[in-house]
């Protein structure tokens, strides 16, 4: 092979490599992937399709805290807001999790579904719509049904707050 022939071919690695490292160099941002533009946010009071009473307005007011404390999105009445959060809880189940070796339950898993969408303030027009499934698990011993309750609201008020303000 020429020495012409080498250093072209040296140089044009070179250059495939530096345009390599360049084109993986773009502009940097602290911002979320897919942040929503959304600025202001209703949330109506939930549903309860289940024979559990007192559950839609523990899942409401948790999630409205939770927009409070993340801070990315103002909750607002509903006629302000650029988007509305409505839900339901549509399914609800208790089932033993743990046994001890004489088939005694020492824990249950209390499994919640929600139906959950997302709607444009203005035009009623759909954002997103998702079904999620929550588990809260509790000893039997130290803990109540409520807590596993607590723990499932609190997985679907984590859900809903990523879901609408970073990944659509």
């Amino acid at each position: 092979m020429s020495k012409l022939m080498m250093n072209r071919i040296v140089t044009s690695i070179i250059f495939l490599v530096l345009m390599g490292i360049f084109a993986s160099c773009g502009i940097y941002t602290f911002s979320p992937r897919g942040k929503s533009s959304i600025t202001s946010i209703s949330v109506n009071r939930f549903g309860n399709e289940t024979q559990q009473l007192g559950l839609e307005d523990r899942m409401t007011d948790d999630i409205i805290d939770a927009f409070i404390t993340d801070g990315s999105m103002k909750v607002v009445s509903q006629e302000n807001a650029e988007a509305v959060l409505v839900g339901s809880l549509i399914s609800y189940e208790r089932r033993p999790h743990e046994f001890t070796e004489t088939d005694e339950v020492t824990a249950y898993a209390v499994t919640m579904g929600f139906e959950v969408s997302l709607k444009k303030g203005d035009d009623d027009s759909e954002i997103w719509t998702e079904r999620f499934s929550q588990l809260g698990v509790y000893n039997v011993g130290t803990e109540t049904e409520e807590d596993a309750q607590q723990k499932a609201i609190l997985l679907l008020v984590e859900a809903i707050l990523n879901k609408t303000t970073k990944s659509w």
